[in-house]
């Protein structure tokens, strides 16, 4: 048989049970309460992130279309779209993703067309044949533009007979009264033998005087060409000779220490080396 039951034991038997209902649905309630509240949470986050992406997206949008000197025509031609209509921002999106795309298609295409004229300005500097004549500045020196100029505009013979004695330039063999920068080229021959003018053109100096001794200088157009330590001078200032012609006799007049023709090239009154000319 049962034991009985006191009333209060029944009392406080029937407190407890509801008292542990109570907590479990307490406890359930508070379990709701927090699930929903993550969950609100979360939704805010999600919201708050895409009102974030929207509005920066749409700041893009406004930026591209008032900046057209960075960005290309079609990304410009997008944002206006995208500004024209209601705003819908996964179009939005999409349009600024395909502009984009194209911006960098065409910068892409760009350099490639940049690359190719450079290759062809290598390759034309590589097959470019050396410049003569009229060479732009830089290509020759100036020495080399004045015997090209020289070549192209007059033709000339050699004046005497000899020996090229001493070169133009520099020379080692100079003496305390010979020059180490020597301004022409020395044809030794015999006394008397004569000096033929090597073009032609006018008498624009007779002299006696000076280191050249008996000299002529003969011009033809902006070349001129001394002739110097002459024996003799068979022709005078103002004259005017043909190519060939007897103008004097080879002598060692002046600063001299033989016979020898000294024959000189000027090309605007600039020196140049006369066996770069002609064969002497």
């Amino acid at each position: 048989m049962e034991k009985a039951i006191s009333v209060e034991e029944k009392i406080r038997r029937a407190e407890e049970i509801y008292q542990r209902r109570k907590g479990l649905n307490t406890e359930q309630t508070q379990k709701v309460q927090t699930n929903n509240n993550k969950k609100d949470i979360k939704l805010l986050r999600k919201m708050i992130t895409q009102i974030i992406v929207c509005v920066c997206i749409y700041i893009l949008a406004y930026t591209v279309q008032n900046s057209g000197s960075i960005f290309s025509e079609n990304i410009i031609k997008k944002a206006q779209e995208i500004l024209s209509y209601d705003t819908n921002f996964m179009e939005i999106y999409e349009a600024i993703k395909n502009g984009i795309i194209n911006f960098q298609e065409n910068i892409k295409i760009d350099d490639e067309v940049e690359e190719k004229p450079q290759e062809q300005s290598e390759t034309q500097e590589v097959t470019e044949p050396e410049a003569i004549g009229g060479a732009e500045e830089g290509t020759l020196t100036q020495e080399e533009q004045d015997i090209q100029n020289v070549k192209n505009t007059t033709t000339f013979i050699k004046p005497v007979e000899g020996t090229v004695s001493s070169s133009y330039g520099y020379r080692a063999t100079a003496t305390g009264t010979v020059p180490k920068n020597h301004t022409g080229t020395d044809i030794a021959a015999n006394l008397g033998t004569k000096i033929y003018s090597s073009t032609e053109g006018e008498v624009v100096l007779a002299s006696e005087e000076g280191d050249y001794g008996k000299h002529l200088k003969i011009q033809i157009g902006e070349v001129s060409i001394i002739y110097a330590h002459c024996n003799q001078l068979y022709v005078k200032q103002g004259d005017h000779v043909q190519q060939g012609q007897e103008i004097a006799e080879v002598g060692s007049t002046g600063n001299s220490t033989g016979p020898h023709l000294h024959f000189e090239i000027r090309y605007q009154e600039r020196k140049v080396d006369a066996q770069s000319i002609l064969e002497l």
